[in-house]
C-alpha cells in the first residue's frame, strides 16, 4: 500500500488525484495501525514549519512513521514542508524536525539576491541533478517544477543533496539519503514532470 500521510496539512487530495491520473492507487491514511501496513509513504506539507511539526506531533503517527522509515527502511517521499520536516529543524520556528537528515531549513537571503527578487519563490523553475537517482529515471528533457516557498533545506552533508534550482542563487531543491527522498517543489502541481517523478517513486523504490 502507498500511504499519503494525513496529519492535518498538505495537498492530500491533489497528490492522490495526480497519482490516480497515472494509474496508481494510494490511500490517505490518518490511522497508526493502517500506516504500519504501508509499503511506501508520502509526507506532504504546506505552510509554516512549526505548524506542520506540531500537527505531526499531535497526530500520534510519528512512532509509526519512524518505524517504517528508520527500522523497516521503507521508501518515503516528502513534499515541500514535508521534506523540510526530514531535517533537524528550521529557522522559521523552534520545534524539532524528524532528524533523518542532518541539517536545517533556512530562509532565502534577500541581500544575496539580485535587486527586485521577491520572496517567496513562487512559480516554475528548472532543476539540475546533483547526483543520479531513480527518482529522475527517464525524466522529460529540461525538467521544471512548481515551487512556493521562502525557506529551503540545507543539509550538513552535500551528499544528501539530490537536485538544485536557482532563485537568486543556487539552493537544494531535493534531497535523498538511502530510502528517504524529499522535494521542495510540488510534483502534484507540476504536470508531466510531476507525474513522471511520482511514477518513478512508486515503481523504482
Amino acid at each position: 500500500m502507498l500511504a499519503i500521510v494525513d496529519y492535518g496539512v498538505g495537498n492530500l487530495a491533489s497528490v492522490k488525484n495526480m497519482l490516480k491520473k497515472i494509474g496508481i492507487d494510494a490511500m490517505i491514511v490518518a490511522d497508526e495501525m493502517m500506516l504500519l501496513q504501508a509499503e511506501k509513504l508520502i509526507l506532504p506539507g504546506i505552510g509554516a514549519f512549526d505548524t506542520c511539526a506540531q500537527k505531526l506531533q499531535k497526530s500520534g503517527l510519528i512512532h509509526a512513521i519512524n518505524k517504517k522509515v528508520n527500522e523497516e527502511k521503507k521508501p518515503v517521499l516528502g513534499i515541500c514542508v514535508g521534506m523540510q520536516l526530514f531535517t533537524e529543524g528550521s529557522d522559521e520556528g523552534v520545534l524539532p524536525g524528524l532528524g533523518w537528515i542532518k541539517g536545517r531549513v533556512v530562509k532565502f537571503v534577500q541581500e544575496s539576491m539580485p535587486a527586485g527578487t521577491k520572496i517567496p519563490h513562487m512559480g516554475w523553475s528548472e532543476i539540475e541533478s546533483a547526483k543520479s537517482s531513480r527518482i529522475f529515471d527517464n525524466m522529460y528533457k529540461d525538467p521544471r517544477f512548481y515551487f512556493a516557498h521562502s525557506y529551503y533545506a540545507k543539509p550538513q552533508d552535500e551528499k544528501d543533496e539530490l537536485a538544485y534550482a536557482n532563485y537568486g542563487y543556487r539552493f537544494a531543491a531535493a534531497l535523498e539519503k538511502e530510502n528517504i527522498v524529499g522535494v521542495q517543489f510540488h510534483p502534484e502541481k507540476s504536470h508531466k514532470f510531476g507525474m513522471k517523478l511520482l511514477e518513478n517513486f512508486v515503481k523504482n523504490y
